[in-house]
């Protein structure tokens, strides 16, 4: 097929490079000049496209630049075109943009997308949400992104895609803040002398191995102990966007919950939370403050 691409950066470049790899013809645009794109502005792209109907994945940031560039295609592609937005976009933004489309005869996918900067090599796994004549349009291209086995599935209508990809990485955050806990008390202790090798041996025959602990085991490889990175963690909006709609939808979910909130400490130098646990305690109880490996914090001047 040929299809455009908007978005060449880490993930987007590889996908492009996957699908050419597969004999497929794809027109990149980004706005980065340095970027390895094939046109410099959105209307070369749609220009580019001459088979019909025409399909223009999106691959850029959620939020107001994918929203921006959906609305700057519906002005330029024709009825039965086809953009399918592959980034993390919020669920209910894909209704949004569909509603928007449809008078216009345009039709939209969204599709999450797994396998980071593995899924050149190893194959994306895709979550489509849309109608099904515009998604079997588009199989040949979720047939050369998906791994050779399984990987793709169509969720449902438009919306469910990046609905089911939220829950997935709300998943993600629960698994990898479950190893991390784990890893913390083998350290806290003096009797497992090697936590980074328990890791490793639990890549076989364990049920808790995964592609997460293989990634764990390589890093811990290349930096034994972690000394070398910092416990900050950023999220990108997927973990709070599910505990959103497991409020809206009464569905309890304290692992995921935890896990946000985990990360959300992991950017605190110094919590004004435990400040003041510290401070109460001291009040009521009389706990010493100020002396290394008190309670309570020492005073700031």
């Amino acid at each position: 097929m040929q299809l455009g691409l908007i978005g060449l950066g880490k993930m987007g470049a590889n996908m492009a490079e996957r699908l050419r790899r597969d004999g497929h013809e794809v027109v990149g645009f980004d706005r980065s000049p340095q970027a390895p794109r094939d046109v410099d502005s959105l209307e070369g792209l749609v220009a580019a496209l001459t088979t019909t109907p025409r399909v223009v994945w999106v691959m850029v940031p959620s939020g107001e630049p994918t929203r921006a560039t959906v609305a700057a295609l519906g002005e330029l592609l024709s009825p039965g075109d086809i953009i399918i937005d592959g980034g993390n976009s919020e669920y209910v933004d894909d209704k949004a943009h569909a509603a928007a489309l449809a008078p216009k005869g345009i039709r939209y996918l969204d599709c999450g997308v797994s396998g980071g900067v593995w899924g050149i090599t190893e194959g994306y796994a895709l979550m489509v949400g849309g109608d099904a004549d515009a998604v079997a349009v588009a199989q040949p291209i979720f047939d050369s992104l998906k791994p050779p086995t399984g990987g793709f599935v169509h969720a449902g209508p438009v919306g469910s895609g990046h609905f089911v990809k939220m829950i997935h990485n709300g998943i993600e955050y629960g698994i990898m803040q479950a190893y991390g806990e784990g890893y913390e008390l083998m350290k806290a202790v003096d009797w497992v002398t090697n936590p980074d090798e328990v890791m490793a041996s639990w890549q076989n025959g364990t049920v808790i191995r995964s592609w997460l602990l293989d990634l764990l085991v390589r890093a811990l490889d290349a930096d034994p102990g972690l000394s070398q990175i910092r416990g900050y963690a950023q999220d990108s909006g997927e973990g709070r966007w599910t505990i959103e709609a497991a409020i809206e939808n009464a569905v309890p979910m304290p692992v995921i919950t935890a896990a946000l909130f985990a990360r959300f400490a992991s950017r605190q130098t110094d919590s004004p939370t435990m400040k003041v646990v510290a401070a109460l305690r001291n009040q009521f109880g009389g706990h010493p403050v100020g002396t290394e490996g008190s309670d309570a914090s020492v005073p700031i001047a």
